[in-house]
């Protein structure tokens, strides 16, 4: 509990004496001040503070901290706090000192969708110790704005912790989604946390759930570490990628739980020196580079490793998939240090994806895939299938190395197999299942 000083009512009282002092001596009423201040400090004891929130939040203020409940939010989870909390953002903002703003531990505020725009006048942090809640409906959103719900915008030097909640409130979308339902429209969703173009980010310690679809996007953004953060949703819930990483660079990601309907980590074009370390993924669609190339276009992926990871019940373990038809490469890849439970493909390469609702034509290009390192790999296949490397006839993958790899079927039956197209490759130490014709 928080104390304060006030004055004891015996008498009398040191304040009596200083009243009594300043009016026998009016023209040292200065000195008689201060000497009220000590003689009132001998006479003090401390009593409870009975009105803690009020004087915690002028502290708060006082210090950089701008809380969105002086801004006029009402903290319920069912009014609207979204000019309050864009509010609190411009004047943290435009503050000449690195600056807070604070969602209060025990508040839920639901907010429409909210564009953070940077640059600030100095570093700022979003300190979410309570809970932001997304609508629960399509309505709030309107057209213009419909694909990202928190987005941060050109903002240098940004920290977003605290402990709390971001709720994404996505079982509506879900329902609704042409990939649940085949006969609906599709149409775009929110992602829930989209940082773009910003430098000097951290993200810690935070819980994100159910996203309306990806949970976290960072794009154009570069000197990134990202951690302790538990992103969870349903299995079933299509589309809601964990962390997804574009056209960023310098990005590390550490210590992380991630449950989701899709990949837990999605790595696509221009990602430059990420590296991931112990991520727990699943269950999900794995930890994909890719997809790469998509509509013929250009995709540049390089220095990417991906260590210490245990995958459970996923469709996939370390995977790269690119279009047919694409360009450009992704190379100097690293995955190590992975244990797979249950994993329905725990090492594939896949330079024929096609997610189209028709056939995709056989293409002469393709995004070159190179210098790959999958080590120290071991656990359980879904599938027979444990490895598989499906690559372009036109554009073989090459330099690719197996070292340590034990995988076997989860459920007996046999053991499980590895199947090459097209990938030139070579093995170190063991290499379980046998692998398939060395460059074949």
């Amino acid at each position: 509990m928080m104390e304060y000083l006030i004055p004891s009512v015996s008498a009398p009282t040191a304040h009596t004496k200083c009243a009594q002092m300043a009016s026998i001596v009016p023209l040292f009423s200065l000195l008689s001040l201060f000497l009220c201040c000590v003689l009132a400090k001998k006479d003090m004891k401390v009593a409870p503070l009975t009105n803690w929130a009020d004087h915690r939040d002028r502290s708060l203020q006082s210090n950089h901290v701008f809380s969105v409940l002086r801004y006029g939010a009402y903290g319920d989870g069912r009014h609207d706090d979204t000019k309050a909390l864009s509010k609190a953002w411009a004047a943290a903002c435009s503050s000449l000192n690195p600056s807070t703003v604070l969602i209060p531990k025990g508040k839920k505020c639901l907010t429409k969708h909210v564009t953070f725009f940077g640059p600030c006048k100095s570093s700022i942090k979003l300190m979410i110790e309570g809970t932001l809640v997304a609508p629960p409906k399509r309505s709030y959103w309107i057209e213009d704005t419909i694909r990202h719900w928190i987005l941060f915008r050109s903002v240098r030097g940004l920290t977003v912790t605290g402990g709390g909640t971001i709720d994404g409130n996505g079982k509506f979308w879900w329902q609704n989604s042409c990939k649940v339902n085949t006969k609906l429209p599709c149409r775009q969703a929110p992602t829930a946390l989209t940082f773009y173009s910003c430098t000097n980010l951290k993200v810690n310690n935070l819980e994100v759930l159910n996203s309306q679809q990806i949970h976290i996007s960072m794009e154009r953004c570069s000197d990134v570490r990202m951690s302790r953060l538990s992103i969870r949703a349903p299995s079933t819930s299509p589309n809601t990628d964990g962390i997804h990483i574009a056209h960023s660079k310098d990005v590390k990601v550490m210590d992380c739980a991630i449950k989701t309907g899709d990949d837990c980590m999605s790595i696509e074009d221009g990602t430059e020196n990420l590296h991931v370390k112990n991520i727990v993924c699943g269950p999900g669609h794995g930890i994909s580079i890719g997809s790469l190339g998509d509509r013929n276009s250009q995709a540049q992926v390089a220095n990417i490793t991906i260590d210490g990871v245990r995958l459970h019940d996923t469709a996939n373990g370390a995977r790269i998939k690119t279009w047919q038809g694409g360009r450009g490469y992704a190379k100097n890849i690293v995955f190590k240090n992975m244990i797979m439970d249950n994993v329905r493909n725990p090492i594939i390469i896949d330079q024929n994806y096609c997610d189209s609702a028709t056939p995709c034509n056989k293409q002469k290009v393709a995004v070159e895939v190179s210098n790959l390192l999958f080590k120290n790999i071991r656990g359980t296949s879904a599938s027979r299938e444990a490895i598989k490397l499906s690559c372009s006839k036109a554009v073989p993958c090459h330099g690719i190395a197996l070292h340590n790899v034990r995988l076997t079927l989860k459920r007996g039956g046999g053991d499980a197999k590895s199947t090459c197209q097209n990938a030139k490759w070579r093995k170190l130490g063991t290499v379980m299942p046998q692998p398939c014709s060395l460059n074949d």
